[in-house]
């Protein structure tokens, strides 16, 4: 495990263009619907290590296949192999990823026909998969705990003779993530329909909880041969914060971003603004621009659409010095650690301020404002997030990232990008 040290930034180097690596939500996506349909090509294909370790389960013909940290990978592959008729393989991870539940997607593959066991621990990874064929039909799933589960099933529905019609129940978390499986599926050709779910239609037994229905019809051949993946917005996140502790007229380039964009996380555009950072879209991407704005006593945020930023937003408000109250982050206690307790305890390193946190909230409240401490260190915990989230602090002070190469997650390049903006990395 590799140690960075980040000086603290003095003057940080202006009217800089970055170029971010494709989603990693997309290209994940898409890589599932490449396996199923082999003449799609995938452009600005994400170089994370998620998209990497999901590319290679996707082509290895060993018979037990690790994910390492991975996530979507676990899942989308949970689901992709359980379709594999004659295949059969174990799907295993990080020890972290054996204490993330994946019992919901696995009763919803079971349901519909797949052969899933557990190798250790009931609801967990690793899994025994036996390929069978996948007929399709009708589903309830609960739409609360990850959208992701219910991604994966949408992604090898187009397969199924019978089409798939999935019945969401309880409150769906996550909603921008499914609407871009949506979308992605209407560009590869996919009939699919994502609307409420009428209560008046008694459709099954348990229609009184169902919030949601998706209808999607088999899929033959797609309309489309080349998909175009754009860059990550989660990523953006980290470099809006960035912008934010800058002086006014401050500005940077990232590419290759669009106003109409199918990720989630774009709603950045709106929750920085108040911060002082504006958002201008040109051809090739967007500039981030530093306002001289006066800034907000209190951010009172719901992120249960944006849970991955939610981690960028408190480290953005803690170097401001301003309040926070962010809830909807239940799903943030299954990630790669449990990021609300993260935050609580990395972010209490920095300065003198009040953190509370429940399981699906954090507030932050400062009594006054206080100095940074010299030299914080940052435990990532083995989660991406936490590292690349705190390392704009480094324009407060200087910081010690642990484990830093965890990055490489989702976002390869960072630490080169953060030299490309003048802080001065040192190896520990």
């Amino acid at each position: 495990m590799i140690d960075l040290r980040l000086s603290k930034v003095t003057a940080a180097k202006n009217k800089v263009s970055l170029t971010i690596s494709g989603s990693k939500s997309e290209s994940n996506r898409w890589l599932i619907l490449q396996a199923l349909y082999k003449n799609i090509s995938i452009l600005n294909l994400s170089d994370s290590d998620d998209s990497d370790h999901l590319s290679e389960v996707l082509q290895s013909n060993d018979a037990v296949l690790d994910i390492g940290h991975a996530g979507t990978a676990m899942r989308f592959g949970a689901a992709f192999f359980a379709m594999q008729e004659g295949k059969e393989i174990i799907l295993t991870g990080s020890d972290r990823m054996k204490q993330r539940p994946i019992g919901i997607l696995v009763d919803a593959l079971n349901n519909l026909g797949a052969d899933i066991s557990y190798l250790e621990k009931k609801g967990f990874p690793p899994l025994k998969i036996k390929g069978k064929k996948i007929t399709g039909g009708r589903l309830p799933i609960d739409g609360s705990v990850s959208s992701q589960f219910l991604t994966a099933l949408l992604l090898i529905a187009p397969s199924f003779e019978k089409g798939l019609q999935l019945h969401i129940i309880n409150q769906l978390t996550s909603r921008p993530y499914l609407e871009m499986t949506v979308d992605i599926l209407r560009q590869l050709g996919v009939d699919i329909s994502f609307e409420p779910f009428a209560k008046t239609h008694k459709e099954y037994k348990h229609n009184e909880a169902v919030q949601e229905l998706v209808r999607i019809k088999p899929l033959v051949l797609p309309v489309i041969e080349t998909a175009t993946v754009e860059s990550d917005w989660s990523s953006a996140g980290y470099w809006y914060s960035w912008v934010a502790f800058q002086e006014p007229g401050y500005e940077i380039h990232l590419s290759f971003y669009n106003a109409a964009s199918l990720q989630g996380d774009h709603k950045l555009v709106y929750i920085y603004s108040p911060l002082g950072v504006t958002t201008i879209f040109d051809e090739y991407g967007m500039h981030l621009i530093k306002e001289d704005k006066q800034l907000p006593d209190k951010v009172v945020l719901d992120l249960t659409n944006e849970p991955d930023q939610a981690q960028t937003i408190f480290a953005t408000c803690l170097g401001l010095g301003i309040n926070a109250h962010l809830t909807g982050l239940h799903t943030l206690k299954i990630k790669e650690t449990d990021r609300i307790e993260a935050m609580m305890q990395v972010g209490s390193r920095f300065r003198e301020s009040e953190i509370k946190i429940t399981d699906h909230s954090i507030e932050l409240h400062f009594k006054t404002q206080t100095a940074f401490n010299q030299e914080v260190l940052v435990d990532t915990y083995q989660d991406h997030r936490m590292a690349m989230a705190f390392a704009p602090l480094c324009m407060k002070t200087a910081i010690v990232i642990k484990d830093a190469m965890v990055v490489t997650k989702s976002y390869k390049r960072f630490y080169q990008d953060l030299k490309e903006v003048n802080v001065t990395i040192t190896e520990i």
